[in-house]
C-alpha cells in the first residue's frame, strides 16, 4: 500500500539488522521507492514542462495507432503494383501488430540502462527509416521486412510512454494522464483509414508512407529539442537491487566476524514494493547498469508469475484485441455490403475513434476520482485495486453495445445506427481499458516499464490472433455471430476484472511475502 497524499510518503522506522547487543543498526524513517530522493525530481517539474512531455509522448504514440491501419486503403493498389497476393498483404499487417506488441520488452530494458530519451530517439529513427524504405520499395518482400522495422520503431512509446508518465506524475494523478496519453493512439485506427484513403486517391500508396516519414521526423525533433529525460535510476528496481548488494557486502563480512556464519537474505528484504527505498540522489554514483542487470526476460516472467498481474493482463489483452478486430472487420463490411470507398469508411470508423478518445479521457478522470474517494474512506491510504472500482459503471453497457453492433451489421441497418454502436463500443471498452492499464502501472512499483511491456506483449499477441481469425469467422458466421462471440468475451473480461478487484490485493501481498522469504 502507499499513501496518496502528501506526495512525499514516509515509511515508519524498520529494523534491518541488529548488532550483538540486540539494538537496531538502522531505525530512521526513509522513503519508499516511488519517492526515493533524486536530483532534479520530475515530480517537481512545472506543470508546463509536464504537459509538454505528455503531449510529446502522446504525439509519438499516435504513430503506433496510425501505422497499423493507415495502409488498409492502399492495400489494393499495393497488391496490383507490386504483384503481391492477398496473403502477403495480410502478412504485412498481422506481423506488424505482433512485432509491435512484443518488442517493447527489449525497449523497456534498454530504457533502464540508457534512460527514456535515447530510446525514444533510437526507436523513432528506426520507424522513420522503415517508412522511407517502404515508400520506395519495388517488391512486397521488402515492404514486409520494412513494416517489421516500422513496428520495432513504433513500439517503444507503447511501454515507455506509460513508464514516463509514472516518472512524472504521482499515482493519484495517473488515471487522468493515462486517459490523455491514450487519446492519440486510439484515434489512429479511425484517422488512419481517412488519411490513407485521401493520400492514396489523390497521389498514390507511396504517399501514405511519405506522410509517416514526415510525422516521424517531427517527433524525432520534438524528442531531441523539447524532451528532457524523466528516468531516475534511484526509482528503478534494478538499481535498487544492485545497491542493496553493494551495501550488504561489508555488513556481511562484519557479521561473519561475530559468528562465522553467512546470513544471506537476512540483512534486507528483497522486494522493493514491500520495503523502503535505500537509494537517494548521490548514492553510489559509480554504479552503472548493464543488460545483465536489466535482462527483460526474468522480470517479464516474474510479472506473469504474479497471479494478480496475469489476471488483469488477460482482460486488458481482450479489450485491445476487440478494438483492433472491430476496426479491421468494419472496413470490410462497409466495402462489401454498403459499397463505401476508403474515405467514407474512414469517416464511419471515426465514430469508434471519437468514442474511444472520450472514454479514455472521461474514464481516466473517473478512475482518479474513484481512487481519491476510496482513499479518503480508507483513512488516506490507498492500494492499486481501488482504481478498478471505476470500471463497474461501464461493465453494464459494453456487452449490450457489442451485441447491438453485431446485429446492426448483420441486418444491414442504416449507417447511423452502426455509428452509434461503434461510438458506444469504443467509449465503454476504453473506459475499462484505461483503468486496467493504470492498475498495471500502480501495482508494479519499480517495474512499471516492464509491466507495461508485458501488457503490450499480451495484447499484441491477442490482436495478432484476432486479426488472423477475424475474416474466416466473418465469412463463416457473419458479423452477427462474430460479435456475439466478442460480446461474450467482453463479459468474461469484465468478470476477470472483478476478480482482480476483490482478490488482487490478497494475491499481491502474498506474492510480495513469498518473494521476500525466498
Amino acid at each position: 500500500m502507499h499513501v496518496v497524499d502528501p506526495p512525499a510518503v514516509t515509511i515508519p522506522p524498520i529494523e534491518t539488522e541488529k548488532d550483538t547487543g540486540g539494538s537496531p543498526l538502522q531505525t530512521s524513517p526513509i522513503l519508499d521507492i516511488e519517492h526515493a530522493v533524486v536530483e532534479d525530481d520530475p515530480r517537481l517539474w512545472s506543470d508546463t514542462r509536464k504537459t509538454a512531455i505528455l503531449f510529446i509522448i502522446s504525439g509519438a504514440s499516435m504513430i503506433a495507432g496510425l501505422c497499423a491501419n493507415i495502409q488498409n486503403p492502399a492495400n489494393a493498389q499495393i497488391e496490383q503494383q507490386l504483384h503481391a497476393s492477398s496473403g502477403q498483404i495480410s502478412l504485412s499487417l498481422s506481423l506488424f501488430i505482433l512485432v509491435q506488441g512484443n518488442f517493447p520488452i527489449l525497449w523497456s530494458a534498454l530504457s533502464e540502462i540508457k534512460g527514456r530519451k535515447l530510446v525514444y530517439l533510437a526507436s523513432v529513427s528506426f520507424f522513420t527509416l522503415g517508412s522511407t524504405v517502404v515508400a520506395v520499395s519495388k517488391s512486397i518482400g521488402l515492404v514486409i521486412g520494412m513494416r517489421i522495422l516500422q513496428a520495432i520503431g513504433s513500439s517503444a512509446v507503447i511501454s515507455i510512454g506509460a513508464a514516463t508518465l509514472a516518472d512524472v506524475y504521482e499515482p493519484h494523478q495517473r488515471g487522468t494522464k493515462m486517459g490523455v496519453f491514450y487519446c492519440a493512439p486510439l484515434l489512429g485506427p479511425s484517422l488512419g483509414p481517412i488519411i490513407g484513403g485521401v493520400l492514396t486517391q489523390a497521389l498514390s500508396w507511396r504517399a501514405v508512407f511519405w506522410f509517416l516519414v514526415i510525422w516521424g521526423g517531427i517527433m524525432f525533433s520534438a524528442f531531441l529539442f523539447l524532451f528532457k529525460d524523466t528516468f531516475r535510476r534511484e526509482r528503478s528496481l534494478a538499481y535498487q537491487n544492485i545497491l542493496r548488494r553493494r551495501m550488504q557486502e561489508p555488513r556481511l563480512s562484519e557479521a561473519e566476524m561475530f559468528d562465522g556464519q553467512k546470513r544471506v537474505g537476512e540483512l534486507l528484504p528483497r522486494d522493493v514494493e514491500a520495503q523502503p527505498s535505500i537509494a537517494t540522489a548521490g548514492d553510489a554514483k559509480d554504479i552503472a547498469l548493464s543488460f545483465s542487470n536489466v535482462n527483460p526476460f526474468p522480470p517479464y516472467a516474474k510479472i506473469l508469475r504474479r497471479k494478480y498481474n496475469l489476471v488483469i493482463l488477460i482482460p486488458s489483452g481482450l479489450l485491445f484485441a476487440f478494438g483492433f478486430s472491430i476496426a479491421y472487420t468494419c472496413a470490410r463490411t462497409l466495402s462489401l455490403y454498403y459499397d463505401y470507398d476508403a474515405l467514407k469508411t474512414g469517416l464511419v470508423l471515426l465514430s469508434f475513434g471519437i468514442g474511444s478518445m472520450l472514454g479514455s479521457i472521461l474514464g481516466g478522470q473517473w478512475s482518479d476520482r474513484t481512487l481519491a474517494r476510496l482513499t479518503a474512506e480508507n483513512g488516506g491510504v490507498s492500494f492499486p485495486e481501488m482504481r478498478l472500482e471505476s470500471t463497474k459503471i461501464a461493465m453494464w453497457v459494453l456487452p449490450p453495445a457489442v451485441i447491438g453492433y453485431a446485429w446492426i451489421c448483420q441486418e444491414r441497418v442504416h449507417i447511423a445506427a452502426m455509428c452509434t454502436m461503434l461510438f458506444l463500443s469504443g467509449f465503454f471498452s476504453i473506459w475499462i481499458y484505461s483503468s486496467t492499464l493504470a492498475y498495471i502501472v500502480d501495482s508494479n512499483t519499480g517495474r512499471s516499464s516492464s509491466a507495461v511491456a508485458a501488457n503490450s506483449s499480451i495484447r499484441g499477441t491477442f490482436a495478432f490472433i484476432a486479426a488472423e481469425v477475424a475474416v474466416p469467422l466473418q465469412n463463416a458466421i457473419g458479423d452477427g455471430g462474430l460479435y456475439t462471440i466478442w460480446a461474450g468475451l467482453m463479459l468474461i473480461a469484465e468478470l476477470i476484472i472483478l476478480l482482480a478487484l476483490y482478490k488482487g490485493k490478497q494475491w499481491r501481498e502474498a506474492s510480495i511475502e513469498k518473494e521476500r522469504q525466498k
